[in-house]
């Protein structure tokens, strides 16, 4: 460290004036026994010099305990303390694990303690990142660059991605030091010091003149956030380079190469704090896709897979809110489909998002549109979440609204255009609402009436097309195992019955799905007596080939579902084909007791042939 120029503080900051130079000055003329110069800059580098004799030391473990000593002082001095972790930061905790679907948790006092620590801990590693790398050899800038760039730092917040700039460092702040990027630092103490001799500018280009402003206000933050933006792939011309690689960081592996891969990158994960990192990798494996820099090396953080125990627990991007950039998306969908969660995995994050738009939309007193309303009433498909139970956002928005209200927006029409009852079906009607009463279904048909619901929003008929014929009956066991579709005993029993054949031509068969209350038996009933109130309403028996045709065709089954076929027992030795999903996967299975006299319960669900209409299709109502 040198007397370069210590009145660029003194300029900058007043600093031949604060107490720690004073202090300084104080100390060493206690051990000098002489006065020290009145002189600014003499009195500041006296004060600089304090940090060079630590460094300096020719003692390793002295030179050690003395950088150790600083830290500490550092420590105590800006990382945040216990008490001062405000109480909007275990809401917001309690918010976040509220928009994964894991419901209103409580921060229990064991938990308040784990995430202060980990507050803590990560803003300590991060600002001793700054303070290794300003006191080692590499770092050859003179002091006073030092001390300014240090400084800075100090009072720097998280860099936004939006507005290209470091937020200003509160008191209360739960966030992190910025990281260390030791290209960008170069840039900026370089221009700096290039300035300061005046040997004129260091970057040539078309941004010269905003970088020229920039210089002249000497402003570290806004030069570093500038420097960032040059020197890692923020702009969308550094960002279409997507050629790289994805590398796995093994549960209970060491955390610093995973750290250290991503410091100075800017991504804006909380991974890039040493404590994050260590205890995200005792959840499990961390893999992060490295896309090419300029010199072909595949080290820009991209995105990153997180597991936890054994499933995938968050994907992040380098993108605002630590989305996926859009280059990136197909790296990240491909890798995806490597685990067996990996599309649940993107639709539970997508559901997740909705939800909490919608919910912020309620608490903003704003409309919802059909959009919205089909979501929120899981009309075209269950709301999925990360957490165990599911998630209480979707009970209360729902009890907020009145569905009769909601009918119209999501049937896009008027009030009167919703029958409840069979007679009340014409050709005006756009949705039915109400019991299933004999011979619906061709009414139902004749109109060509798409919404169809027992009760809103909980008793919708979904009706839907499956193609079945052409394939032997060997054809369609090796289609199953090619699809990873397992076969349990009972339905391989029943596949290979005599019985079960299938037909040589291609048929397209209408079939509509209910549970056996929607049938109008609300307290559950045999498998003649819902065969036999099938028939009554219009629906017909699947042929037998209908079940593993339609294991095949649907194949986006949500987890946990269990869906039957309503198929002549008889005709396969006893039981109907069932499709089911769960933890190992898809599967044909069978309900091996459904014989005639067999209970079900009533939100057993059933897929039956929907009968050809016995009516002309111009007839009246």
């Amino acid at each position: 460290m040198s007397l370069e120029n210590p009145n660029f503080l003194k300029k900058k900051y007043d600093l031949h004036q604060s107490p720690e130079v004073e202090s300084a000055a104080d100390r060493t003329e206690a051990k000098a026994g002489e006065k020290l110069p009145q002189d600014p800059n003499t009195r500041i580098q006296n004060y600089l010099n304090r940090f060079k004799e630590i460094t300096e030391r020719t003692d390793p473990d002295k030179r050690e305990r003395g950088i150790q000593a600083l830290k500490t002082v550092l420590h105590d001095k800006f990382v945040i303390k216990d008490e001062e972790i405000p109480d909007s930061y275990f809401e917001n905790q309690k918010r976040l694990a509220r928009e994964q679907g894991h419901g209103d948790i409580e921060i229990t006092d064991e938990m308040r303690e784990q995430l202060t620590e980990v507050i803590i801990a990560d803003q300590e590693s991060t600002l001793d990142n700054w303070v290794d790398y300003l006191v080692s050899d590499d770092a050859t800038y003179p002091d006073w660059l030092k001390y300014y760039a240090f400084r800075s730092v100090l009072n720097m917040g998280d860099y936004d991605k939006e507005q290209h700039q470091f937020t200003k460092r509160s008191k209360g702040t739960v966030k992190p030091f910025p990281d260390l990027n030791r290209e960008a630092l170069a840039y900026v103490l370089d221009a700096i010091e290039k300035k300061q001799k005046k040997e004129g500018v260091i970057y040539e280009g078309e941004d010269e003149a905003k970088f020229q402003k920039l210089l002249e206000s000497e402003n570290f933050s806004k030069l570093y956030a500038w420097a960032i933006e040059k020197v890692t792939p923020a702009q969308a011309d550094q960002l279409t380079i997507t050629k790289g690689q994805w590398v796995k960081y093994d549960q209970n592996s060491d955390h610093m190469p995973l750290v250290e891969s991503l410091q100075g990158h800017g991504t804006g994960w909380c991974t890039a704090g040493e404590s994050t990192a260590e205890a995200q990798l005792k959840g499990g494996d961390f893999y992060v896709y490295y896309s090419e820099d300029q010199d072909g090396i595949a080290k820009v953080p991209r995105a990153a897979i997180r597991m936890q125990e054994g499933s995938i627990a968050e994907v992040r991007g380098i993108a605002y809110e630590q989305n996926l950039d859009p280059y990136i998306n197909d790296v990240v969908k491909d890798k995806l489909k490597e685990f067996p969660d990996g599309a649940q995995y993107e639709k539970k994050n997508q559901n997740m998002k909705l939800l909490t738009a919608i919910d912020n939309k309620a608490k903003q007193n704003q409309p919802l549109d059909k959009e919205d309303l089909t979501f929120l009433y899981e009309l075209n498909q269950t709301i999925e979440g990360f957490g165990y139970q599911r998630d209480p956002r979707i009970n209360e928005l729902r009890q907020q609204r009145k569905p009769e209200d909601d009918m119209p927006v999501v049937f896009d029409c008027e009030p009167e255009q919703i029958a409840h009852a069979s007679q009340e079906i014409s050709s005006n009607t756009r949705a039915y609402v109400g019991q299933l009463q004999p011979g619906i279904f061709d009414k139902l048909q004749q109109f060509n009436i798409e919404h169809v619901f027992t009760s809103f929003p909980e008793g919708r008929l979904r009706r839907f097309n499956v193609e079945i014929g052409g394939q032997t009956k060997k054809q369609l066991e090796q289609n199953l195992k090619q699809a990873n579709i397992k076969t349990s005993k009972p339905a391989q029993s029943m596949l290979d019955n005599k019985d079960f054949t299938t037909q040589a031509n291609l048929e397209q068969l209408k079939l509509v799905r209910l549970t056996v209350d929607d049938l109008g038996l609300p307290n559950g009933s045999t498998t003649d007596q819902i065969y036999q109130r099938a028939e009554e309403l219009g629906l017909d028996l699947c042929p037998a080939e209908v079940g593993p045709h339609l294991r095949l065709q649907y194949q986006d089954q949500p987890m946990n579902e269990h869906l039957n076929v309503g198929i002549k027992y008889v005709a396969v030795s006893g039981g109907v084909f069932k499709l089911d999903r769960y933890g190992e996967g898809l599967w044909l299975e069978s309900a091996y007791w459904a014989s005639p006299s067999s209970q079900w319960n009533p939100d057993s669900e059933f897929v039956f042939r929907l009968r050809q209409p016995s009516i002309p299709s111009d007839g009246g109502a």
